[in-house]
């Protein structure tokens, strides 16, 4: 009965102009899994990998998790103002239930410095979305062909995304779900719909080797409630972090990241659920990987990852 329940939740999640977009509380640690823009806006190569274990012991519960590489195809600029440009490729993979969602996405972004710190980005995802429904966990009180009939749509998939950071703040905006892809099979309003994420963030350096970086982003689905993360995280020489994070109305959770050997970065996250659900679910974990090619020109401030 319960396996039917959340079969039916599901069904009329995607029958809704729900939130079709994952979300996780390290973002701010990720920016190329919400935002084509960055891709390759480091002069090296950086490979980041996380996965998303969403209200542990509750049956039908969100896993998801991604995959991402950027690499910069021109790193000098042949004359003033002209663009940088960068590569780089995501897989993205999120199981809610019996639905299984998975993105491949090439991108490609080319980044303008106006001066020595003033840079804007502009980045386009393009790829394809898998969505994919398994009914072998599926029970009903009555027989249900339409519950237990297997289904997969492949429907073509893309984003835009555009950045702008000096050296003490950014500004980010996402674009995302551009092709409004139907899914007949489960219904004639089903489709993936279009979203909108906003983000910003501060830096404030008290001394030479603690930084304060105060980040938020507002995730905007259609028809829906509008969510928003706020963040306050503390980077000391580049080498560790430790943050707080509220989801307006929904969870808090704490991060804490350690680099190893300068260019190997792991973090780890916990999201305390504040809903009705708290009574039935245990909470969220997140764990991540970072690789950089990148060598810091030296520790500090000056150098903190979200800035690079």
């Amino acid at each position: 009965m319960r396996k039917f329940a959340t079969v039916l939740f599901l069904l009329l999640v995607f029958h809704s102009n729900g939130q079709q977009i994952p979300q996780y509380s390290q973002w701010f640690l990720h920016q190329f899994a919400i935002n084509p823009a960055h891709a390759g806006i480091k002069s090296c190569v950086d490979i980041h990998t996380l996965y998303r274990s969403q209200w542990q012991d509750f049956e039908g519960a969100p896993n998801t998790g991604f995959l991402t590489f950027t690499v910069p195809l021109q790193v000098k600029r042949k004359y003033a103002f002209s663009a940088r440009h960068g590569a780089g490729f995501k897989f993205e993979t999120d199981q809610i239930g019996q639905f299984t969602t998975n993105r491949i996405n090439l991108a490609y972004a080319g980044h303008y410095n106006f001066n020595e710190n003033d840079r804007l980005s502009l980045g386009i995802y393009g790829g394809v979305v898998q969505t994919g429904y398994d009914p072998t966990t599926s029970t009903t009180q009555l027989p249900d062909p339409a519950v237990m009939r297997q289904s997969n749509f492949l429907s073509p998939d893309a984003s835009f995304g555009a950045w702008f950071n000096s050296e003490n703040f950014y500004l980010g905006m996402a674009l995302r779900n551009l092709f409004p892809s139907k899914w007949e099979e489960i219904g004639n309003n089903s489709r993936y719909r279009f979203h909108m994420a906003l983000n910003g963030g501060l830096r404030a350096s008290f001394t030479e080797n603690v930084s304060f970086l105060p980040a938020l982003v507002i995730r905007i689905p259609p028809g829906n409630k509008v969510s928003a993360d706020v963040n306050l995280y503390a980077d000391y020489k580049n080498q560790l972090g430790f943050g707080l994070g509220y989801r307006i109305g929904d969870a808090i959770n704490a991060v804490f990241s350690i680099k190893i050997k300068e260019q190997f970065a792991v973090s780890y996250s916990y999201d305390y659920t504040l809903t009705a659900l708290q009574s039935v679910v245990k909470n969220t974990h997140e764990l991540s990987f970072r690789f950089s090619t990148c060598k810091p020109r030296r520790t500090g401030t000056s150098n903190c990852p979200l800035f690079d």
